[in-house]
């Protein structure tokens, strides 16, 4: 019997850890949600715009990681109520996987001449943190909350476009 309180009904009857896990997190719209909240971004529009899925995707999404208790929501104004997303003690604890894309796809999905989407600076040394999951200067373990994030001008653009093409109604990915 699962002992796994998702509300993801197709979670799997197993004491694998990465089934489930993989139950809670292991699509791609999730990943993308939770890669904006490690950004920064907390507020709907704003998650919908950078991860370019539809209204009903990232609705469904949000739900399920408030459900899973990934996400807390928080009410910003109350007429009409609208709510930011923020990460919970359970979310943080997330970003070491974060970590782990970011390093394979740096590493095995882009050219060199690319260079990093962002460059971390890690706060207790004030050196950069290279790719994770500990720091490349110093050894420390990588926490979001001790890194400077610098993303690079290509992808500060990139971002930039989908806001604006979000904004005017198209949708950019």
């Amino acid at each position: 019997m699962s002992t796994n309180t998702s509300i993801n009904t197709a979670v799997p009857d197993t004491l694998c850890p990465i089934a489930r896990a993989e139950a809670v997190v292991g699509d791609r719209w999730t990943v993308l949600v939770l890669r904006e909240l490690f950004m920064g971004s907390h507020r709907y529009d704003e998650i919908q715009a950078q991860t370019g899925g539809t209204p009903q995707m990232v609705a469904t999404r949000l739900k399920n990681l408030e459900a899973d208790g990934m996400i807390e929501r928080r009410l910003y104004n109350e007429r009409p109520p609208r709510y930011e997303y923020h990460l919970s003690e359970k979310g943080r604890a997330f970003y070491s996987v974060v970590l782990a894309l970011r390093a394979w796809g740096e590493t095995w999905c882009k050219s060199p001449q690319e260079g990093l989407a962002v460059l971390y600076t890690h706060k207790t040394c004030g050196e950069p943190a290279g790719l994770g999951p500990v720091c490349a200067h110093c050894g420390e373990l990588l926490r979001r909350d001790e890194l400077i994030s610098e993303p690079s001008a290509a992808y500060s653009a990139e971002r930039q476009a989908r806001r604006e093409a979000f904004k005017s109604g198209r949708s950019a990915q």
